[in-house]
């Protein structure tokens, strides 16, 4: 590509010059810039032709301002707070570093001298402009803006007398919790935590603070840290809202409500729990895009996720998920199920709790005090004439007997299990009373999986492992290797080198030969040496695979899966 610096030259003969299109594309992209108006290089950027980061380089060079990735920058806190959020928004500029006396800023019109006097006199320094994507500006103003300044605003507001009474009364009245600081507060921190991609909040009171904490990842990390005095009129607004007793502070409660965050609905689910501190409350948040996975997107490696599909398109049987709380196992359920056909099956999921609701599925809920349990409500479900039925987890032997009878007498069963590994899923069963006969003839798959974090793609680099680490990795792959990918950490990640994660897992598909071992009551060694020579791949050497090919690194595989040799 040759390089242009001068700036009165078209933006369209720099994209024909650099050969990103030919003339004839920019012929007709001008027609419909005409037509439809804005700017020709976003009129190619709609059409495919190229790519928005091709074009802020390119414009960099058309106005002879530098262009920078946003995604791989760290930005430093000091530079945030220079630039207020609600001028950064409304410029759509974020603050990079400060270097050489001088402010860096990513923008999206590094060229509108207004914009530059603006942040000059709000920063009273000098402003050295970049040129970045839009949506790039806008994802690093989300991610890096933290609610830590407007929550302590927000709290300021709260009469301290008033807050102070009610710890010493052990309630909180209702024109406190109602005040508008205590509402907006609740509205920071779960818009907060939707930002940073968190799955829980934990509402944790200590001696002489409140600890808010997020799970980003599976990892727990502080969010803030805010006064004791606001603890009972916080806990007390999510109660409300999540339709629980607030006069109660003594038994666990649970709960659930709905906010809106950013012009879309986020489900909240809230369970409480006295401790010798005070109520602590934690706060799950339902996802839906989670439930919408793909089964490729789950971290199936191609001949696993074949023989799986296979699994699947089985008339009947019981297919297993295994793994500890937190492992993904509703989440696969949910991506096989929507691999199956709804409009010639009837679905029906019996869960405790419903957390994500579908289309053309019957979905009933877990309700003891209506005498609904995952035992009755599969009871119930049999008499629907069901053709799959989601039983949200095995945990007795009424439910584990009646889900056996259910896949032996022509339905597709899905369900979870905790046990340690797939092979341990018939010992699982068994020991919740079901006869080794029915084990065997009613299971015809067995999937146990874990989760580890994906090296973030954007700031991943090559790292020399640890001495550990070269050891297991040439212990199970049979090559010797002292460098692994890792994440530097960078503004996609919030500079954790962490970005998703990915299940690491096995499938045991149940064949004459293991069916026939059950039966024999052959021990967990032999069946797992047998399911391994008929293509079950480990857990463990599953994690490998993805560790040589940098999705994830030794140290989670470490963490979260179990060598067994």
């Amino acid at each position: 590509m040759s390089i242009i610096t001068t700036v009165n030259r078209n933006l369209g003969d720099i994209l024909v010059q650099a050969g990103l299109i030919t003339p004839e594309q920019l012929e007709n992209a001008l027609a419909l810039q005409k037509e439809k108006g804005g700017e020709v290089g976003q009129v190619l950027v709609e059409q495919n032709l190229i790519t928005a980061q091709e074009l802020a380089s390119l414009t960099g060079l058309q106005w002879n301002i530098p262009y920078i990735d946003v995604t791989q920058q760290r930005i430093q806190p000091e530079a945030m707070k220079l630039i207020p959020e609600e001028m950064a928004r409304k410029y759509n500029v974020v603050p990079l570093e400060i270097a050489d006396g001088a402010l860096v800023v990513a923008m999206e019109q590094p060229w509108n001298i207004e914009t530059i006097g603006d942040l000059t006199m709000q920063a009273r320094m000098t402003i050295r402009p970049m040129l970045a994507v839009a949506a790039d500006v806008q994802e690093a103003i989300n991610l890096n803006y933290k609610v830590s300044s407007e929550l302590e605003e927000q709290l300021s507001h709260i009469s301290l007398t008033t807050a102070a009474q009610a710890k010493m009364d052990e309630r909180v009245s209702s024109d406190v919790i109602a005040q508008a600081p205590i509402v907006r507060s609740v509205s920071l921190i779960v818009g907060q935590a939707v930002k940073d991609r968190a799955s829980d909040i934990h509402i944790e009171p200590h001696e002489d603070k409140l600890r808010i904490r997020y799970r980003i990842d599976g990892i727990l990390h502080d969010a803030m840290s805010l006064p004791m005095s606001i603890h009972l009129p916080l806990t007390s607004r999510l109660k409300i809202m999540a339709g629980m007793n607030i006069a109660d502070r003594r038994r666990p409660q649970d709960g659930q409500f709905s906010l809106k965050v950013e012009g879309k609905e986020v489900d909240i689910r809230v369970a409480s729990s006295d401790t010798v501190q005070g109520e602590t409350i934690v706060l799950r948040i339902l996802d839906k895009s989670f439930a919408l996975f793909e089964l490729e997107q789950l971290g199936f490696s191609l001949g696993t996720l074949e023989r799986y599909r296979q699994v699947l398109n089985s008339p009947f049987g019981m297919i297993l998920l295994s793994g500890p709380t937190g492992s993904g196992k509703t989440t696969t359920l949910y991506a096989s199920v929507n691999q199956l056909n709804h409009n010639e099956r009837n679905i029906m999921t019996i869960e405790d709790p419903v957390e994500y609701r579908f289309n053309n599925i019957t979905q009933i809920q877990v309700n003891p005090r209506a005498g609904i349990t995952f035992a009755s409500g599969l009871r119930a479900l049999m008499r629907l004439d069901p053709d799959v039925i989601l039983v949200g987890e095995i945990r007795d032997s009424e439910t584990a007997r009646i889900a056996v009878q259910a896949a032996l007498t022509g339905h597709m069963v899905l369900s979870s299990i905790h046990a340690n590994d797939a092979v341990g899923v018939l010992f699982r069963l068994i020991d919740l009373g079901v006869e080794p006969f029915l084990v065997s003839s009613a299971l015809v798959g067995v999937v146990a999986q874990r989760m580890v974090r994906r090296v973030c793609p954007h700031c991943r680099q090559l790292t020399p492992a640890s001495e550990e680490e070269q050891i297991i990795y040439e212990r199970e792959m049979a090559e010797k290797r002292t460098e692994f990918y890792t994440g530097a950490g960078c503004n996609t990640c919030a500079n954790t080198g962490y970005h998703g994660r990915s299940a690491v897992l096995e499938l045991m598909v149940m064949s004459e030969q293991l069916r026939h071992l059950v039966m024999s009551d052959a021990r967990a060694d032999i069946i797992r040496n047998k399911a391994i020579e008929e293509g079950m791949v480990p857990a463990w050497r599953d994690g490998m695979l993805k560790v040589k090919e940098g999705t994830t690194t030794p140290y989670e595989l470490l963490r979260n899966v179990y060598s067994i040799t």
